[in-house]
């Protein structure tokens, strides 16, 4: 017989960047589960029409995650208002496309703020704060791009082998302390993120529903790799198991290692590249 499941009722649940696409529909799948939702975003106008949208009484504060200080002092406004934090949601992340060659160090380090730094800050802030309790879940958002490399976001891929990386060592350092870490990796989500990227043969896209859908489960079930759709699982260890050769041809054949590339320079991305770009503040003034 399985683990019973977990209810999710008046957990408090922090979710980064849930001001849209994964995070809000993660927020309003958490709220109908029951829990207490807040939403931590750079777009405070944005996450309170999201809060007020998904409804539960979810609370949007502001959140800039690549502000250390800030981040932790958000952390710190949520147990004040809520009480203490069960589950912590890294999602916040952004995509920019493009050869390594071609891209400026600035953006190479809000990938690097954004998707690790801010992840890593926030995994450490929940240890520290679940550990003592003795309970909490920790979700850290990557990609299948954590799991391989695809030209033309190279060092998102870099990125989000580090959050895989992170996750796997803070799950090992917790293992018997009653705080779970799970790591979510799903394919091309269809949020604006994916602007301009079109299909892989056999790997569809997925919509942000159904990543939702599976972090919620993962609450319920816990349980450290979450794949999306689940089946990329069977493929990511068929092609491990081939040689390095062999699993590029794979790659190819799919059309897997032109996905992000051939988005690159996509006139469909420039409204999404252009926000990317303005989504580090703190970052970008602690090095102007």
């Amino acid at each position: 017989m399985g683990r019973q499941r977990r209810s999710l009722r008046e957990l408090v649940v922090v979710v980064t960047g849930g001001a849209q696409g994964i995070g809000a529909r993660t927020a309003a799948a958490l709220v109908r589960a029951g829990a207490k939702v807040v939403i931590g975003d750079l777009d405070q106008v944005l996450a309170e029409k999201t809060a007020a949208e998904v409804g539960g009484d979810t609370l949007a504060l502001p959140l800039d995650v690549t502000d250390i200080a800030g981040f932790t002092a958000f952390l710190d406004e949520v147990e004040r208002r809520r009480g203490p934090i069960d589950v912590l949601i890294n999602n916040a992340g952004i995509m920019p496309l493009g050869t390594l060659e071609e891209e400026d160090d600035a953006k190479t380090r809000r990938q690097l703020e954004i998707n690790l730094h801010a992840v890593i800050h926030g995994t450490r802030e929940a240890v520290r704060r679940m550990r003592p309790r003795g309970t909490g879940h920790i979700v850290n958002v990557a990609s299948m791009a954590g799991r391989a490399g695809f030209p033309g976001g190279a060092t998102y891929c870099a990125t989000k082998h580090g959050v895989v990386g992170l996750s796997e060592s803070v799950r090992l350092e917790l293992r018997g302390t009653g705080v779970e870490v799970s790591c979510v990796m799903p394919a091309v989500v269809r949020t604006e993120l994916a602007a301009g990227i079109g299909e892989a043969k056999l790997i569809k896209s997925v919509l942000p529903e159904e990543v939702a859908a599976a972090i919620v489960d993962v609450l319920r079930r816990p349980r450290f790799d979450v794949f999306v759709p689940a089946t990329l699982s069977v493929m990511e260890r068929i092609v491990r198991l081939l040689p390095r050769s062999a699993g590029e041809w794979v790659a190819h054949t799919l059309g897997g290692d032109q996905i992000l590339l051939s988005a690159a320079h996509s006139s469909a991305r420039a409204g999404y590249e252009a926000r990317a770009a303005e989504s580090a503040p703190a970052a970008d003034a602690e090095r102007g």
